[in-house]
């Protein structure tokens, strides 16, 4: 049996910080999961970088199996739950993305949006470093798509000559106008 989604005593406030409940959560899948050919034994479970947004925490789920984002209601007024596999897409600054709804009896209602699935990596902390990496990609306007028919305005040339910082090259700005422009 799983514990009860915790709830505040005011239905007003705030829920707190998921890391703790979904790590919980996921560990216990985990463990079930040993051994299965997409499962990378060199990761654990993690909840990365999880803070408010809007009225939802989000935040990134990096398991043995998957790297997700995840939203989880924050606010009870405006959280409004998916049936289980129902998409919902929100904006962000780098763009519009589809999150699925899901349901689990420790965790609750939660939504996720797929990254990387099965994680290939070698190590944990790499995996962790994608994640925050990631979220913190979404709110940057420079990775939105640019519009079909958009005309790069500095040449290729260029933009490979000009200097790039490690997580402007994870980006892909080298395939971007931007990135030949000063920061």
């Amino acid at each position: 049996m799983t514990d009860p989604v915790p709830c505040t005593a005011d239905p007003a406030a705030p829920a707190p910080d998921p890391s703790t409940r979904l790590t919980s959560a996921f560990a216990a899948i985990a463990d079930r999961m040993q051994g299965l050919d997409f499962v990378n034994p060199a990761l654990r479970v993690e909840a990365v970088g999880f803070a408010p947004w809007e009225s939802h925490w989000l935040g990134v789920m990096v398991t043995p199996w998957f790297i997700n984002l995840m939203l989880v209601p924050r606010e009870a007024a405006g959280w409004v739950p998916l049936k289980q596999g129902e998409t919902r897409r929100y904006r962000f600054p780098a763009g519009d993305y589809d999150f699925i709804g899901a349901r689990d009896a420790t965790i609750g209602d939660y939504q996720m949006c797929s990254l990387i699935s099965p994680p290939d990596f070698a190590d944990h902390e790499s995996a962790r470093l994608v994640a925050q990496l990631a979220r913190e990609a979404l709110f940057d306007p420079a990775n939105a798509e640019q519009p079909a028919g958009a005309i790069e305005s500095t040449p290729l040339s260029q933009r490979v000559a000009a200097p790039m910082s490690k997580r402007d090259f994870l980006r892909g700005r080298i395939l971007r106008a931007e990135a030949s422009k000063p920061a």
